[in-house]
């Protein structure tokens, strides 16, 4: 819906404007702004809004102030939000928009209500209430509060870090801090080496020094205390949870699941702006496209149509996702990415998606082709996690084994002289997958809490469509669709030859052909263009190898992982460099030959 950027100490709201110019992309709609001085603190607080327009176009700008004296900025969509209104009646609403509601349940419950010792705790009951996805910021002057909160499974981002003052620089995207003259950025050496291992960074880390994500369904509550901003309290208001059922019959219990699906999509029409798919041929994206006519007929709104890339006309996903239209009717858009788009776009690729990862370059070409006809765009993200459909699944062994190897290769990174718990950037001790993979049903929960789904598939999701000023939804995280999901007997997600059998019963249930029912899962960005990523990791194989002796202990890893190493330095070239507030253009190679110093 939006980026959102703010501060609390010593600043100003020239310095908000600044940094929301810098993730402007994220909201061409529009703009709003806060600044208020702290009372006895010597300090303020402001706030900046970019807004995407999507519901109540005309109204809803942000920030949004209250009666009771309160102002807020939000980024992501309230589904509930009907429902909420109703039930607050006697609330002054002043738009007609989803996200006022965050301020009338604050009024309703939190309030003029004592703190105790940990004043976040006073807010889990009111934020519990709201189904949706989000990151806000809201402002309470009559305790000079601060709350910072981000949905429970983190769909949408809240990023933070303090400057050398103790100011608090807060926002949707680490860009957001370059607008800010005390930022400088530095690579996190130790969340690097453990990103490089897993393959995505763990709980709260970025690849940033001192930069770090409010935590999934997390509250975060902040004060000036002696001059500089201080979390005074943190909750975990909802964690995801694998519970397995004793048992799960399909003939009684796969139309119950088809059906939470289904009501996911219609909440996730809700928009005042076209909405289109994401279809890549695979089951998530193809249920979901078999679904959208009956969704978009309960909500009375238009079926969205699909969008498709590939890197060829014979591509297997491609023929899949025209078969799924052709036996759907369903509206169609396929882009055949040019020979030289990985030569020209990866720069931008990693620019926005603030990551190491090359492989996935669909996300950014399928979101380009969207853009100017849909702002609201449905993918299949989450299923993967809730269905256990990856392939690694079947030999966790082998996989730990994997992760092991390359976090020897590190010098066998530990954090145990790491900050952790609630608000900090680990969650746990314990990095080892031999903790963390010993069977399938912690290994969901581990991949669910702490990195592949938040800090993998929803962050680049979310930083990819809204580079594109398009907002991406995932009806498979649905609250009702999720918790049924994560019900699941794990013999009816996985076994030795198939991945997703509940979700497959749900599937036959539909129209939908067979041949897409029973499709393997194939990785995402290696299906899309597997020919264009293995080209640019060939041709630049031995430079990845030269590059990777200027990182330090992540030498060996990136050795190993020539990906990787191509990955690396066109982040050190786009976010680590002087010119780094602005994406760089020009040849790759040039970028890549145009770094300073690895900064220490």
């Amino acid at each position: 819906m939006c980026g959102i950027v703010g501060l609390l100490g010593n600043g100003s709201l020239d310095d908000a404007i600044s940094m929301a110019s810098a993730i402007g992309h994220r909201g061409p709609d529009g703009s709003g702004d806060f600044h208020s001085y702290v009372d006895n603190t010597g300090g303020s607080v402001a706030f900046s809004h970019a807004r995407l327009s999507i519901i109540d176009l005309g109204g809803s700008h942000q920030p949004i102030h209250s009666d009771h004296g309160c102002v807020m900025v939000a980024n992501g969509e309230i589904y509930n939000h009907k429902e909420i209104k109703s039930e607050l009646q006697d609330y002054p609403f002043r738009t007609a928009g989803d996200s006022e509601t965050i301020l009338a349940l604050h009024r309703a419950y939190a309030w003029g209500c004592k703190s105790g010792d940990n004043p976040a705790q006073k807010h889990v009951e009111w934020v519990s209430q709201l189904d949706g996805m989000w990151g806000f910021s809201l402002w309470d002057p009559s305790v000079n509060e601060l709350i910072l909160c981000r949905d429970p499974f983190g769909i949408k981002p809240l990023v933070r870090t303090q400057l050398s003052d103790g100011t608090l620089l807060f926002g949707s995207e680490v860009k957001a801090f370059r607008g800010h003259s005390d930022f400088s950025p530095k690579p996190d050496v130790t969340a690097l080496a453990v990103r490089l291992a897993y393959e995505y960074p763990l709980d709260q880390t970025t690849l940033f020094l001192g930069v770090t994500s409010v935590g999934i369904g997390t509250i975060e509550t902040w004060s000036i205390v002696e001059g500089k901003a201080t979390l005074t309290g943190v909750a975990r208001y909802w964690k995801p949870q694998v519970n397995p059922s004793d048992n799960w019959n399909p003939s009684n219990n796969a139309s119950q699941l088809l059906y939470s699906l289904t009501d996911s999509i219609q909440d996730r029409l809700m928009a005042d702006v076209p909405v289109g798919i994401v279809l890549s041929g695979g089951l998530d994206s193809s249920l979901m496209a078999a679904l959208a006519h009956d969704a978009a007929d309960s909500v009375g709104k238009p079926t969205p149509e699909c969008w498709t890339v590939a890197d060829s006309e014979d591509n297997v996903d491609l023929q899949a996702s025209v078969m799924v239209t052709e036996n759907q009717d369903l509206g169609h858009h396929v882009h055949i990415m040019d020979e030289n788009t990985m030569w020209k776009e990866l720069p931008n690729f990693v620019w926005n998606g603030e990551d190491l990862d090359i492989t996935v370059m669909f996300w950014q070409s399928v979101f380009q082709q969207m853009k100017g006809n849909v702002t609201v765009a449905l993918c299949g993200q989450g299923a993967d996690e809730l269905h256990a459909g990856y392939s690694r699944y079947r030999n966790l062994s082998r996989h730990s084994k994997m992760i092991t190897s390359r976090l020897k290769l590190s010098g066998q990174i530990s954090i145990s002289d790491k900050d952790r718990g609630l608000g900090k950037p680990w969650s746990s001790e314990s990095i080892s997958p031999e903790d963390n993979f010993p069977n399938l049903r912690k290994t969901l929960d581990f991949e669910q809490n702490r990195g592949q789904m938040s800090n993998f598939q929803l962050r680049l999701g979310d930083r990819h469509s809204m580079a594109q000023a398009i907002e991406a939804r995932v009806p498979f995280l649905g609250m009702s669709h999720a918790k049924l999901a994560n019900q699941l007997p794990l013999s009816w997600r996985l076994s030795k030859s198939d991945e997703k059998m509940a979700l497959r019963a749900a599937a036959d249930l539909t129209s939908l052909p067979k041949e897409i029912i029973r499709r393997p899962k194939l990785p995402a960005g290696t299906a899309t263009s597997p020919t264009l990523v293995s080209e640019i990791i060939n041709s630049l194989s031995n430079r990845a190898q030269e590059w990777a002796t200027e990182y330090g202990i992540l030498n060996k890893q990136l050795m190993s992982q020539p990906d990787m190493a191509i990955g690396l330095r066109i982040f050190h070239a786009m976010h680590l460099t002087e010119s780094g507030s602005r994406p760089r253009k020009g040849d790759l190679l040039d970028v890549l030959d145009d770094v300073g110093p690895w900064p220490q």
